[in-house]
């Protein structure tokens, strides 16, 4: 039976929402949706979860992100409940675990290292400690690790963070904006001669290119992409406002109408952003 003391004591903390969460997971007297779900379905709730922390933190949106933060830790809580249920391991040990790896790699904060030491040396480190977690686990290929499930994008950042490790990377930025141009020629030869699927492969190599160049000049391209959409959207929510008050919508417009109002917005966000 559930603790209904504890599920309405709102200042139980943790507990309560662990016990919440076996409420809902009870076979007889939950929720029947809950209930239904596996690992397999609640995943892309989760992956949702944490583009919502992301987008909140992009908007400077701090009353958002409390709810958003929890609406993410809900989703490990989730996955532990289903964890514990199928005998696996329990939400206790996901925070041991996670506890512990956080001593293991700050070795300068909570052991005998100094902690006089530069960010980079710091990440370096970082970057040992868990390479050696890896081998541990039997993963001894250098791209061994990196998560299939993560955007496609951010995989490719992180692919090429870990071969550059062991030196297979260009010198400098000047040899990915060659190989770029090299990519983008390919791709119009496959557009105008070879099929679809070539197309997309060349494409694709195109933006693999494009993200090891974020990488060698410090810019994650998921994040870079999120503000190049959070920009489109502000500037083509101000055309359309600007065609409202003409007594227009885009679809009563031209591309030349809107390219001009495209420009004019353009350059009345940047002047209000100095």
């Amino acid at each position: 039976m559930a603790d209904t003391e504890l599920i309405h004591d709102e200042t139980a903390g943790i507990e309560r929402l662990l016990e919440i969460m076996r409420a809902l997971r009870n076979p007889k007297t939950g929720c029947p949706w809950d209930v239904a779900q596996d690992f397999v379905t609640i995943a892309p709730y989760t992956i949702e979860e944490a583009y919502e922390v992301a987008d909140a933190i992009e908007r400077e949106a701090w009353d958002e992100l409390k709810g958003e933060l929890g609406d993410l830790l809900f989703q490990s809580v989730f996955h532990a409940q289903m964890a514990e249920e199928a005998g696996h391991f329990t939400f206790q040990d996901v925070v041991t675990t996670m506890s512990n790896k956080m001593v293991s790699r700050h070795p300068h904060v909570f052991g005998d290292e100094s902690r006089d030491k530069s960010p980079e040396q710091q990440t370096r480190d970082w970057e040992a400690i868990k390479a050696a977690e890896r081998a541990g686990k039997a993963q001894q290929g250098t791209l061994d690790g990196v998560a299939v499930g993560l955007p496609a994008l951010l995989r490719a950042h992180k692919l090429q963070k870990r071969a550059a490790r062991v030196g297979f990377d260009w010198p400098d930025a000047s040899h990915v904006i060659d190989k770029i141009q090299e990519e983008a020629a390919e791709l119009v030869e496959a557009r105008d001669e070879l099929t679809q699927d070539a197309v997309e492969e060349e494409f694709g190599d195109l933006m693999f290119v494009m993200a090891n160049l974020g990488r060698h000049l410090g810019v994650e391209p998921e994040a870079a992409l999120r503000r190049a959409n959070a920009k489109f959207i502000r500037r083509f929510e101000g055309v359309e406002a600007r065609l409202a008050d003409l007594g227009k919508r885009p679809e009563d417009s031209t591309l030349e109408e809107m390219d001009a109002l495209w420009d004019a917005e353009k350059e009345a966000q940047r002047a209000k952003a100095t």
